[in-house]
C-alpha cells in the first residue's frame, strides 16, 4: 500500500500532463521513498523502468537494452544498443509521437560507470527536448552526486531540467497514517525511535505494544534495522567507524563541535569535515540560537530519529543484546525514555506551527522559527526558550514544549514570559505545548493575558 507523498504526485501529474518534454531529477536518501514514489507514478503510464547497478558500463548498457526492449516489444530481447547514445536516442525518437516516462533509478551507478553519460543526454535533450514527448527521470540516492553532478552549475546537465525532487522523511502527522491502531501516545514514541523515513516506519507493527516494537526492532540482532545505521554509512562514506563515533558522540550529549572533538579524539579541522558530511546527509542537524549566525554559537543533534535513538541506546546496551538478554536491555532503556521524548515532541510542536501558518491558523504570520540559548546579561545565567519566531521587527511568538505526565502550571507560563523580555519585540504572542494538559492557575492567566494559546498533544493530533 502506497501512503503520502500526494504533493509530490501531483506535480509530477501536472508535469506528464504538459505533454512536452521534461526532466525532473528526484534524490534523497536511501530508503526515503524515491522508487516507491515513481512506481505509484507511472503504474498507469507508458513507461521504461531502469535500475542502474553498481557494475561497469557494458552490464549496465546490456540490462538499459532489455528495459528498452521489454517496452517496446515485450520480450527479453539478448541483444543489446552498441552504446547509451544508441539506446538513449532510440528512445527519444520513439516518444515524438507519444508520451513515454523513461526512468534511471540509481542514476549514479550508471554514471560513474559510464564518464560521457551525462554529457550524451546533455547532446540529446538540447537537440530533441522541442520535437520528443518524453518524459525523463534521473534519479538517485548518492545526494552529493546528485548535487555536484546533476544539480550543479557546474554539470553537463545543468540548465536541462523542468523539475527537481528532494524527498525527505516523513514529517509526525504523515507517519502516523503508517500505525493507526496506536493510542495518541504510542503514535509519538513511534516516530520519536523510528522517524518518518517510510522504510522503517515500514518495520513497526501497530497490533503490538511500543515496547515490544522497540524489542524486536531495536533488540535483536537479526531484525533488519538492527544493522541499517552501520550498513547505511558503509554506502554513504568511506571511513565509517569515525561517523558512527561522532555520531554516537552526539547522540549521548555532546552537541558542540570542541565536545564532539573531545569524544571522539579527533582535532577541529577533521571532525568539521566529517561533521559536514552527516549534515548533507540529513543525519545530523547544525543549529544557531534563532536570528543569530554566530558559528561560535553552533551545535548539532541527531536530525533523523531511527539514528538517534538507535545511537543513544544500542551500542552501550550491544554485549547484552548479543546475549539475548532483551528484558536487561529494555529495562536500562525505559528510564531514559521520556526525557528522549522531549526533543522529539519539541520537533513535533514545531511541525504544528508550521501546519497552523500554512492553514492561516497561526497566531504569528512568521517567516522562520527555531530553538533559541543565550545568557541573560542581568543574571549571568543561560537561557533557553524551545521556539521562537518572528514576523518582523515587532512581533515575535515564544513556546515551551512540555512532555510530562503532570499538567503544565502557571510557573512554566511566567517563566517564558519572563525569558522573552530579552528580545525587544512590543507585540508578543506565547504558546505552551503540554502532553496532558494545563493547571487551572495557568489556564486563567492565559485568559488574563490574551495574547497566550495553549495546545495539547490531542490538539495536535486533531488538526
Amino acid at each position: 500500500m502506497f501512503i503520502g507523498r500526494e504533493k509530490e504526485l501531483a506535480q509530477l501529474n501536472t508535469l506528464y500532463n504538459s505533454g512536452k518534454f521534461e526532466f525532473a531529477v528526484i534524490y534523497g536518501r536511501r530508503r526515503v521513498g524515491k522508487t516507491a514514489l515513481i512506481n505509484e507514478f507511472i503504474k498507469d503510464k507508458d513507461s521504461i523502468f531502469f535500475t542502474g547497478v553498481e557494475t561497469n558500463a557494458k552490464q549496465n548498457l546490456e540490462n538499459f537494452s532489455k528495459c528498452i526492449f521489454e517496452f517496446t516489444s515485450g520480450i527479453d530481447a539478448d541483444t543489446s544498443f552498441a552504446s547509451f547514445q544508441a539506446a538513449l536516442e532510440y528512445v527519444f525518437k520513439l516518444s515524438e509521437n507519444r508520451r513515454v516516462v523513461l526512468c534511471i533509478d540509481e542514476y549514479p551507478y550508471v554514471a560513474r560507470a559510464s564518464k560521457s553519460l551525462a554529457s550524451t543526454l546533455q547532446l540529446l535533450i538540447d537537440k530533441y527536448k522541442d520535437t520528443s514527448k518524453l518524459f525523463l527521470i534521473l534519479c538517485g540516492s548518492s545526494m552529493s552526486y546528485m548535487e555536484d553532478h546533476v544539480l550543479a552549475y557546474k554539470a553537463p546537465l545543468y540548465g536541462r531540467r523542468t523539475a527537481q525532487f528532494k524527498i525527505v522523511p516523513f514529517e509526525f502527522k504523515e507517519a502516523c497514517k503508517y500505525f493507526p491502531k496506536f493510542s495518541a501516545e504510542d503514535k509519538a514514541l513511534a516516530y520519536g525511535i523510528i522517524g518518518g523515513t517510510p522504510q522503517y516506519l515500514l518495520q513497526i507493527n501497530d497490533g503490538i505494544s511500543v515496547e515490544d516494537n522497540i524489542k524486536n526492532i531495536y533488540l535483536n540482532p537479526v531484525s533488519s534495522i538492527y544493522e541499517e545505521p552501520n550498513n547505511l554509512l558503509k554506502q554513504e562514506v568511506r571511513e565509517p567507524a569515525i561517523y558512527n563515533a561522532i555520531i554516537t558522540a552526539i547522540a549521548t550529549g555532546a552537541s558542540k563541535l570542541s565536545e564532539i572533538c573531545t569524544k571522539v579524539g579527533e582535532d577541529t579541522s577533521t571532525c568539521s569535515i566529517y561533521i559536514k558530511n552527516l549534515v548533507a546527509l540529513g543525519i545530523v542537524k547544525k543549529e544557531m540560537p534563532f536570528g543569530e549566525s554566530t558559528a561560535k554559537k553552533t551545535i548539532y543533534s541527531i536530525e533523523d530519529n531511527m539514528f538517534r535513538f538507535w545511537f543513544r541506546f544500542v551500542p552501550e546496551n550491544a554485549s547484552v543484546i548479543a546475549r539475548g538478554a532483551v528484558e536487561i536491555a529494555y529495562n536500562r532503556i525505559a528510564p531514559h525514555l521520556s526525557d528522549y521524548m522531549g526533543a522529539v515532541f519539541e520537533e513535533i510542536c514545531k511541525q504544528h506551527l508550521w501546519n497552523l501558518l500554512l492553514s492561516g491558523k497561526s497566531a504569528v504570520d512568521f517567516t522562520d522559527i527555531g530553538r533559541w540559548w543565550g545568557i541573560n546579561a542581568k543574571t549571568r545565567q543561560q537561557v533557553e526558550i524551545d521556539i521562537v519566531g518572528t514576523a518582523d521587527k515587532n512581533t515575535a511568538l515564544f513556546a515551551e514544549c512540555k512532555w510530562t505526565n503532570e499538567k503544565v502550571d502557571l510557573g512554566v507560563l511566567e517563566s517564558l514570559v519572563q525569558k522573552s523580555t530579552l528580545f525587544n519585540h512590543p507585540n508578543k504572542h506565547y504558546y505552551l505545548f503540554a502532553k496532558i494538559g494545563f493547571t487551572k492557575g495557568c489556564i486563567d492567566k492565559a485568559a488574563e493575558l490574551g495574547n497566550v494559546t495553549l495546545v495539547t498533544y490531542e490538539d495536535i493530533l486533531v488538526l
